[in-house]
């Protein structure tokens, strides 16, 4: 099963670093928030990636294309006159990532839509690549599979501003709407699991998953919520950045289920 990441929005609220690099690309400790997110749905063993990328997407593009100078030791060779390049210790991920263009100005739902040909007639995960959480992707995917519906995201209970659900006894989406600073409920913490049908509720880009397409899955009873209990973060701000460097250099971070 593919996970489709978006990471294509200016990031205008973290105008400290992304006025020169997409939020994603924000780093916790020394690698990507990006890197992070993958890291956690490769741990559950989900390798395949499709990044929709639109903000300064030559960023991302470069970074994995240089992944192997990023992460390995590298004896640079001139004595015979010419430039040979000697890798040691290389280490590298078991995954394949496909980066896409998805536009500059392409709403969420949008993006997701122009990513189709990459994903196919196929169930996917779809996520933000701006949030890191704990969550038990395994268990998230059994349970979509478990109630047969066409969407399940993942609900977070914190005061945030988010997109705000309003969850029944047997866990269906009874509605979703914008979020409002003053409210306290179950939020879309992202980590969602989607069949394909999806894509036909996206008319182009111009819809706002959030404000379109997820209204209309919960008015037709397709959107069902996962309710997570343990970590969950998004990096909006940079006290926010700052809160997860804290806890990953003090290898404290409860999203880091690997091992180095």
């Amino acid at each position: 099963m593919k996970v489709v990441i978006l990471a294509g929005g200016f990031g205008t609220r973290f105008s400290e670093e992304s006025s020169y690099k997409p939020k994603p690309m924000i780093e916790i400790g020394d690698k990507p928030i990006l890197w992070h997110i993958m890291k956690s749905y490769s741990y559950y063993g989900f390798h395949e990636f499709v990044i929709c990328a639109g903000y300064k997407q030559h960023m991302v593009k470069e970074w994995f294309a240089d992944y192997y100078l990023r992460t390995s030791d590298i004896t640079f060779d001139f004595s015979k006159g010419g430039n040979e390049m000697i890798m040691h210790n290389m280490h590298t991920e078991p995954w394949r990532v496909t980066v896409v263009d998805t536009g500059l100005h392409t709403m969420t739902g949008g993006r997701v839509k122009r990513i189709q040909e990459y994903v196919g007639d196929e169930r996917f995960m779809l996520t933000y690549g701006d949030g890191v959480c704990d969550v038990d992707i395994n268990k998230l995917v059994q349970f979509h599979v478990s109630h047969g519906k066409l969407a399940t995201l993942t609900a977070v209970r914190l005061r945030q501003e988010k997109g705000i659900l309003d969850i029944g006894g047997d866990n269906a989406v009874r509605s979703f709407r914008e979020k409002n600073a003053s409210d306290s409920a179950p939020i879309n913490a992202g980590y969602m699991v989607l069949e394909p049908q999806v894509f036909d509720m996206i008319d182009g880009d111009d819809t706002i998953l959030e404000r379109d397409t997820m209204v209309k899955l919960a008015d037709q009873g397709q959107l069902m919520s996962y309710a997570h209990t343990g970590f969950w973060q998004c990096m909006d701000t940079k006290r926010e950045k700052d809160m997860l460097d804290q806890l990953w250099l003090a290898d404290q971070a409860p999203w880091k289920k690997w091992k180095d």
